[in-house]
């Protein structure tokens, strides 16, 4: 009987699902499992009859086939991803898609598959699994310090007590914002200066000096001295000054004296006082003693439009003008020039003694980017761009071109001293000169009644400051400001001083640790200082580098205390980036490690991307350089590329290693070894391998592993299925039993 057979098929085949269910059930907590299904297929049926097509009225007949039961004919893993179980172990991985992890039982002559990533390292470093299989994949070059995996993979292997030697640094970058405003928070004093002779250039100048008043001899300071125009007072308030702006500064009033006479008779006398006509009637057969003050009351009802004032002294017949330089702000206001007066004392009064005479005693510095200039007699000519030039036009004027004592000629006063203190305000003394230069001069300096070279005399100062303005040019508030504390007396001989307010330049620094090759640190620190507004828009900002000594740029010692090499950097008119001097620099740190180091300085590419100067806070938003110390290996993780990562002592972290990971074809051609393990055989294609989350492979998940993906509920239901199949198959032999005993008792 068939059916016999056929419920033995059935009850086989059904062991076989058994079987395959009850592996699953036992691997429903296996790492990487991945369930098995058995599928069903009928057997080979004994065909009774064939089928017969239809011929002349008589139809068609179907074949008579009796099937011979069923049998397994396929068991197929099916590779569906599992869930991902979070763990707190640093080597455990899972591979979220496609993918299996590559291990070798014997140094990569043989591969074997796995998607368990229980992994750990054993006493020797190598990366193993729980079967002691090496994990494969790639190391990382200690000579380029990257991993290729283009190359074969091999085992990986990270030797115990793992050491990184220190590397020393070849770029800094820095990322940082110069404040291009008018309004600033970070500000230095600006740099010292005195005169004399440093013997930087040869000559007597206005030359830098440090904080206890020494000369700094460093040609590379002394080019740096500070552009006013782009100075700030004590409020982080700019100074903006432009062209044409600027401050009279007078050093004593100005004075003239002259003797009148009686009118001999009526008639109109005119002249100009600073340019301003002075217009006097007299009636004639008066006395000196009436035109006199007449003629004061006259002057001085223009005293608004030409500074001057007029007073008659009646004991010695003289009409004495004073300007004492205290107000107005233009040039018809400063000091005393008569002009016209010749030809016009019909009355025979002595005015026309006066035609031609000056007293000058203020002049007017003015800010000019392009072209300073500081000689020259006329009051109006002193043209500045920095501090030196200011101070070298002040001190020239109040020693040699100021009208002291009132007789219309320029005398000398040798002691008078001008500094840019260490606070950053300019200071005025008037001790007693050495009274040893001679001048010539057709004056009778020193009373004997003679004139020619003759020794020069101290005078007592008068400072007044004004504001500065012209037909084209508005006066700056800010900048009169500054100097106005100046203003007042200044005896010959006395110690005292007259100081402006302080000024200060916009500065940032930044600073950053750079290592040698040995591994030693050393802080590397950039200064800005704001240098000058360019004539094409934006602004240059001086820059110095400095380290620590003994260390060395360049291979030029620090003049002093870790001051070492300069350069600048420009702006253009958006604030981007447009110049850069130097672009590196040589580091030597003479302490045993590799000299001449070269350091690139990394400060952007001009696209907003390193160093701006827009109208914000000076500010550093980063900073970066490549260097480290040597370090021991603390611990390691593993990332989403399946790369091994060690972080070491010295803070630095880098790739050892990287995992490889393998794809097939056909997964379900793979043959299972145990273990967790697959091998590949003829149906499931080569190994593709590469890495992780490319060509179609998963991603990794480190500090986690894949669970079984076996369905638990889904088994116990198959449990049950398959339990009914074999139910039901065995009650088919037992029921053809019952049929071949009723047919051996028909015998009976």
């Amino acid at each position: 009987m068939r059916s016999l057979w056929s419920g033995v098929s059935g009850l086989q085949a059904h062991q076989i699902a058994m079987d395959v269910e009850a592996n699953n059930i036992a691997n429903v907590n296996t790492y990487g499992y991945k369930y098995g299904r058995a599928s069903f297929a009928d057997m080979l049926s004994q065909t009774k009859n064939v089928a017969t097509a239809p011929q002349g009225e008589s139809g068609g007949k179907n074949a008579m086939q009796i099937g011979l039961g069923t049998q397994i004919n396929a068991i197929s893993n099916i590779f569906s991803q599992g869930s991902i179980e979070t763990t707190d172990k640093n080597t455990d991985v899972a591979i979220q898609g496609e993918g299996f992890f590559v291990v070798s039982p014997d140094g990569g002559d043989t591969y074997k598959y796995t998607r368990a990533g229980d992994f750990k390292f054993d006493a020797d470093g190598n990366f193993v699994d729980n079967n002691g299989y090496i994990v494969q994949g790639w190391l990382r070059d200690e000579d380029t310090g990257t991993i290729d995996t283009s190359a074969s993979i091999r085992d990986i292997q990270i030797k115990p007590g793992m050491t990184t030697p220190a590397q020393k640094t070849s770029e800094m970058v820095l990322k940082a914002n110069l404040n291009s405003g008018d309004i600033i928070e970070n500000s230095s004093p600006i740099y010292s200066l005195k005169w004399g002779d440093s013997d930087v250039d040869g000559t007597n100048s206005f030359e830098v000096v440090d904080s206890d008043g020494n000369y700094i001899n460093d040609p590379n300071i002394q080019s740096r001295i500070n552009d006013m125009g782009v100075l700030f007072n004590s409020n982080g308030e700019a100074l903006s000054l432009q062209q044409g702006e600027g401050i009279w500064m007078s050093y004593d009033q100005a004075e003239l004296t002259q003797a009148l006479n009686d009118p001999s008779a009526a008639g109109t006398t005119t002249f100009a006082i600073n340019g301003t006509t002075v217009t006097f009637t007299s009636p004639g057969g008066e006395a000196v003693d009436t035109y006199g003050p007449n003629l004061a009351a006259a002057i001085n009802s223009l005293t608004p439009d030409h500074g001057v004032q007029a007073t008659y002294d009646n004991n010695t017949d003289e009409l004495r003008l004073i300007n004492t330089n205290q107000n107005g702000t233009d040039n018809s206001t400063k000091n005393i020039k008569i002009t016209g007066a010749a030809g016009n004392d019909g009355a025979n009064t002595g005015i026309a003694a006066l035609d031609g005479t000056s007293s000058i005693t203020a002049f007017q510095y003015t800010y000019d980017p392009t072209a300073a200039t500081t000689g020259g007699y006329d009051e109006t000519a002193r043209r500045f761009t920095t501090t030196a030039d200011m101070l070298t036009a002040m001190q020239n004027d109040a020693r040699y071109n100021t009208d002291y004592d009132g007789d219309g000629a320029a005398e000398e006063n040798d002691g008078v001293k001008f500094e840019l203190n260490s606070d950053s305000a300019l200071s005025i003394e008037n001790p007693s000169g050495d009274n040893t230069n001679t001048i010539d001069d057709d004056d009778d300096l020193d009373g004997d009644g003679a004139t020619g070279a003759e020794l020069a005399e101290d005078h007592d100062m008068n400072l007044t400051v004004t504001g500065l303005s012209t037909a084209t040019v508005t006066e700056n508030e800010k900048v009169t400001d500054i100097f106005s504390s100046i203003s007042g007396n200044l005896a010959s001989g006395s110690s005292g001083k007259k100081l402006s307010q302080s000024m200060y330049a916009a500065t940032h620094s930044a600073s950053i640790d750079i290592y040698d090759s040995l591994g030693s640190k050393h802080t590397l620190k950039v200064d800005f200082t704001k240098a000058q507004n360019t004539t094409s828009g934006g602004t240059r900002w001086d820059m110095e580098i400095s380290v620590p000594k003994p260390a060395t740029i360049d291979g030029e010692a620090a003049p002093f205390e870790n001051l070492i090499t300069y350069g600048f950097v420009t702006f253009d008119n958006t604030g981007s980036l447009s110049s850069q001097n130097p672009t590196g620099i040589t580091f030597s740190p003479n302490n045993g490690a590799e000299p001449s180091q070269t350091v690139k300085l990394d400060f952007g590419s001009g696209n907003f991307d390193g160093l701006t100067s827009f109208n914000k806070e000076s500010s550093t938003g980063g900073t970066g350089q490549d260097g480290y110390p040597g370090g021991d290996l603390e611990d390691i993780r593993i990332d989403q590329s399946g790369t091994l990562i060690g972080s070491f002592s010295n803070g630095r972290s880098f790739g050892l290693a990287q995992l490889s990971m393998a794809k097939f074809a056909n997964n379900e051609g793979l043959m299972t070894e145990g273990g967790n393990l697959f091998s590949q055989s003829a149906n499931s294609g080569d190994p593709i391998i590469g890495t992780a989350a490319t060509g179609g492979k998963g991603f990794i998940q480190s500090s986690s592993l894949e669970m079984s993906n076996v369905d638990l509920s889904r088994s116990l239901t198959k449990l049950i299925t398959v339990q009914r199949g074999f139910q039901a198959n065995s009650k088919t032999i037992t029921t053809s039993d019952q049929m071949l005993n009723t047919l051996l008792g028909l015998k009976q």
